[in-house]
C-alpha cells in the first residue's frame, strides 16, 4: 500500500524540524511508516519520530541502491587468490617454548602497566536457547551453574589478582537486553568489580527493509530495526565516549571476544606479548576446523591482505587441500577473538578505514498492510551489518596465533547438539580433568575420552593448569594432590 505524496500535509507536525523530517521520509519513498498516523494516540506519534529521527537516510539509501536495486559492484572475472597465512603455532618445541615464555613476560608487563582492557560482546538474547534473556545470564558452570558472566568476572578478577593492576571492562550490548543486563550485575553485586571499571555500552541498530528496500513495520507506531552488526563495535566505543576513555586510562591493547565462548582465555599474555613483539595493530586467534566441511570462516590471505573468508566462499577443492603432512591448507578456522590496538579502533573510526556492510537476507516478523503481525513462511527481509574482521586489512600489521580448541573455544548457540549447553559443561569438565591429571589426580573417562562426572575449578582458585598443580601440590596445602580424591563431582573454589 503506497500513500501519495500529496498525503504529506496529513502529517500535522509541531515544529519545523519535524516538518523537514516529513518532507525527508516523503523524499526517500519511505511515506508508508505514516500509514496509521491518522489513528496513533499522540505516544506513539512521538515514538514513530524518534525513530525515524535516528535513522540515516543518505546511509539507507546508499544501501538500498548498492544491495537491494541491484547495482551492487559486479564480481570480477578473475578469482581472487586465496593463501594461508604465517600463523604461530602451538608450541612443539623447545625454541617455540622460548619465544612463548619470553613474549609472555611482555604480555605480563603491559597487563601489569594497565595498558590492557577486555571488550565482552553481549547483544544478544538466548532465543535459541529458549530463553528470552541476555545470553550472558545463562547458568553454564559444571557443579554450580554460574552464569557466562560470572565466569568471565571471575577470570578476570583471577587476572587482576595474580597481576596487581586493573583491567576494564567494556560490555557491547544491544538495545534489546541492555537494562537487563545492567540490572544482572546489580543484582549480583557487580561480581566483586568496582563499578568504575565496568562499562555497558549499546551498539547501534539499523532499519530492517523488506526485499524492494521498504522499511518494515513492527507495530504501526514501530519500525523494525536490527543491530548493525560486530564491527559496529569500533563505532559504538567512539560514540558512546569510551575510547576517550580508554585513552584517559592508558589502555593501549583491548582483547575482544563473544560473550557465548565459556573457555575463553581472558586477557591471555602470551597472545599480547606475540602482538606487541610484533607492533601488530589487529590479531585473531586461530583454531584448527574439525573436518574441511566444518561450517566456520577461516583466516587466510586473499589477494595480499589478512581477511576472514567465510566457509560459502571456499570451493570444495579449498575445503579439502592438503598441506604435505596432511593438515588442512586452509583449516584455520576463526573463534572470533582478537586484539585491537585502541589507536587502530581510532583510525577505523576517523574514517581511514571504512568497514563496508553486508547484507543478510531473513525471515523477519512484522506487520503487514493491514496492521496485523505476520510470521513469514519464506524469506522477506534484508539486514545490514558490519564485520569486526573487515578490519583486519587495514591493519598492516598483524600475528596470527594458533590455540587448542579444547583449550580455549566452546561457544554456546545452539539448544542441543553441537555448541549447546551439555557441549560446553562437557569441555569445561574435561578442561579441568586435563588440569587435574596434570597435577598427579586420577581421572576416570570414558571410551569417547570423556570426564566421567562434573568438574568445575573457579578461576579464583587456578586460573590455569600451572596454578593448580602449584597450589595442591606445595607443602602447605590443605589439599595436597593425594588427599583429592574424584567420585564423580568436584568442585574447587
Amino acid at each position: 500500500m503506497e500513500i501519495n505524496k500529496s498525503k504529506q500535509t496529513e502529517i500535522k507536525t509541531e515544529n519545523e524540524p519535524d516538518r523537514l523530517l516529513v518532507e525527508k521520509v516523503f523524499s526517500h519513498k519511505q511515506e508508508h511508516v505514516f500509514r496509521w498516523w491518522n489513528e496513533l494516540p499522540e505516544n506513539e506519534r512521538k515514538n514513530l519520530f524518534n525513530q525515524l529521527k535516528d535513522i540515516d537516510f543518505a546511509l539507507l539509501q546508499h544501501l538500498i541502491k548498492m544491495h537491494i536495486k541491484g547495482n551492487e559492484p559486479e564480481q570480477s572475472n578473475n578469482k581472487s587468490t586465496l593463501k594461508p597465512p604465517d600463523i604461530i603455532p602451538i608450541p612443539q618445541n623447545d625454541s617455540q617454548r622460548k619465544y612463548a615464555s619470553e613474549s609472555k613476560e611482555i604480555g605480563v608487563k603491559a597487563i601489569k602497566s594497565g595498558k590492557t582492557a577486555v571488550i565482552t560482546v553481549a547483544g544478544g538474547l538466548g532465543t535459541r536457547l529458549g530463553a528470552n534473556q541476555p545470553k550472558g545470564t545463562l547458568p553454564i558452570s559444571p557443579v554450580t551453574q554460574k552464569s557466562i558472566f560470572q565466569l568471565h568476572a571471575e577470570k578476570i578478577l583471577a587476572t587482576m589478582k595474580r597481576y596487581d593492576t586493573i583491567i576494564p571492562w567494556y560490555i557491547m550490548t544491544s538495545g534489546n537486553n541492555d537494562k537487563m543486563t545492567r540490572e544482572f550485575f546489580k543484582e549480583n553485586h557487580f561480581f566483586g568489580f568496582s563499578t568504575d571499571t565496568v562499562y555497558f555500552f549499546t551498539q547501534d541498530t539499523l532499519p530492517v527493509l523488506d526485499l524492494h528496500g521498504m522499511l518494515l513495520m513492527d507495530s504501526k507506531s514501530t519500525i523494525v530495526t536490527s543491530p548493525n552488526g560486530h564491527g559496529g563495535t569500533f563505532f559504538a566505543l567512539k560514540e558512546k565516549g569510551l575510547v576517550s576513555n580508554m585513552n584517559e586510562r592508558g589502555v593501549r591493547h583491548i582483547f575482544y571476544h563473544q560473550v557465548d565462548n565459556v573457555l575463553i582465555n581472558i586477557a591471555d599474555p602470551v597472545f599480547l606479548g606475540y602482538h606487541i613483539r610484533k607492533q601488530a595493530k589487529m590479531s585473531p586467534k586461530v583454531v584448527m576446523k574439525t573436518d574441511p566441511e566444518e561450517k566456520v570462516g577461516i583466516i587466510g590471505i586473499r589477494d595480499g591482505y589478512l581477511d576472514t573468508i567465510e566457509y560459502s566462499e571456499l570451493s570444495k577443492a579449498e575445503r579439502h587441500a592438503r598441506n604435505p603432512d596432511g593438515s588442512l591448507r586452509f583449516g584455520m578456522g576463526n573463534p572470533a577473538i582478537y586484539l585491537l590496538d585502541v589507536d587502530f579502533v581510532e583510525k577505523v573510526t576517523n574514517g581511514k578505514f571504512p568497514l563496508p556492510y553486508h547484507k543478510a537476507v531473513k525471515k523477519v516478523s512484522c506487520v503487514d498492510d493491514n496492521g496485523k503481525r505476520v510470521i513469514p513462511a519464506e524469506n522477506n527481509a534484508v539486514k545490514f551489518e558490519m564485520f569486526i574482521f573487515d578490519a583486519l586489512k587495514h591493519a598492516q600489521k598483524s600475528i596470527i596465533m594458533e590455540v587448542a580448541r579444547e583449550e580455549e573455544f566452546s561457544p554456546v548457540k545452539n539448544v542441543d547438539g553441537n555448541d549447546s549447553p551439555d557441549t560446553a559443561i562437557q569441555h569445561m569438565t574435561n578442561q579441568f580433568g586435563r588440569w587435574l591429571s596434570d597435577a598427579g589426580i586420577n581421572i576416570p573417562r570414558d571410551k569417547n575420552g570423556n570426564v566421567r562426572g562434573k568438574i568445575e575449578i573457579s578461576p579464583l582458585y587456578a586460573l590455569d593448569a600451572e596454578e593448580l598443580k602449584n597450589k595442591i601440590s606445595r607443602p602447605n596445602c590443605t589439599l595436597r594432590n593425594k588427599e583429592i580424591v574424584f567420585t564423580g563431582e568436584l568442585y574447587l573454589q
